[in-house]
């Protein structure tokens, strides 16, 4: 079976673009590994129009009920490549391939982590990259999160409602955040301190986290002991679909497209966070709005190439 579109990603922008697919009447098949990307695990969301409060993974089920009723297939899966193939694409799965006249790549970036040793060994055990999921764990204990930007601060903010004292451990002379979101971290007094100008040179333990060695002092000692160490200090961009078409990079190795989310590539349209649009600033909403414009450039081009790839499927 051959689709008018596969959208690879189901978060918030790869669920916006079914929508819009699924008006422009495309038949849609998107393909995801993690249900609702980075929102699903956000925790409350007060920016969203319309919801002055909801939880990230309500509003990415009410986009996927709103893709499904339109009429979008979702399937979970994770994609390995994608091949473009005469007027048509090829994407493969771990279980299976399927045709496509045009893909939409809402991949989102992948986190970035701190590169250490023992970090990979100490993952799950006391060190974490999700605090909403793992944040409820540390109630009445310790714990340091390293960061600076507003996404850090606001885990701040969450981890508040649990841990007992919360170390924000940040390279910066002071972080760096939405001005709501550092004075509810600062209202929370003596809970939260900031070690500025610091960084985590090595994370100590065995079987779990025991401790952080910092690259300066604090309070006359070298080591810093903690319970759990959350890490958000940003994301990478995927790379992989971007080698595999010879999609065109910027300086940063984001996914690089117009302002109707066209690439070198025809037929190949990117959105959300694999895209380093409005000077990096990366948000639901402005996710949701280049999967839209990513799903009206796809509708515009299977209309005018469909056909073509119809022919080529079934020579």
């Amino acid at each position: 079976m051959t689709y008018d579109l596969v959208i690879i990603g189901t978060g918030a922008a790869g669920l916006s673009a079914a929508i819009y697919a699924e008006r422009y009447k495309l038949n849609t098949l998107l393909i995801g590994e993690e249900f609702g990307g980075e929102t699903a695990t956000a925790g409350a969301i007060e920016n969203w129009p319309g919801n002055k409060i909801i939880d990230g993974y309500e509003l990415m089920a009410a986009m996927k009920e709103q893709a499904l009723a339109a009429g979008a297939e979702i399937r979970e899966g994770r994609v390995i490549r994608v091949k473009k193939k005469d007027a048509c694409f090829d994407v493969f799965t771990e279980k299976e391939s399927v045709h496509a006249k045009a893909v939409i790549l809402a991949i989102g970036a992948q986190r970035r982590h701190l590169n250490l040793p023992n970090e990979k060994e100490l993952t799950g055990k006391g060190v974490h990259y999700c605090v909403t999921c793992d944040g409820p764990v540390y109630a009445k204990k310790t714990v340091a999160m390293v960061g600076g930007g507003d996404s850090s601060v606001k885990g701040v903010n969450f981890l508040a409602e649990y841990a007992e004292k919360i170390y924000l451990i940040t390279r910066e002379k002071e972080p760096h955040a939405e001005p709501v979101n550092m004075e509810r971290m600062k209202a929370h007094g003596e809970k939260v301190e900031i070690l500025a100008e610091t960084q985590v040179k090595e994370i100590v333990g065995e079987k779990k986290l025991e401790s952080l060695v910092l690259s300066r002092s604090y309070r006359g000692e070298e080591r810093l002991a903690v319970d759990g160490l959350f890490v958000e200090i940003g994301f990478d961009p995927d790379k992989t679909f971007a080698d595999q078409l010879g999609l065109e990079l910027d300086e940063r190795g984001y996914l690089k497209a117009d302002n109707m989310m066209r690439t070198n590539v025809p037929g190949v349209f990117p959105a959300g966070d694999a895209v380093n649009h409005f000077e990096g600033f990366k948000q639901d909403i402005t996710a949701a709005a280049l999967g839209a414009v990513a799903a009206t450039s796809a509708y515009d081009y299977v209309r005018k190439n469909g056909s073509r790839c119809e022919f080529h499927a079934s020579a």
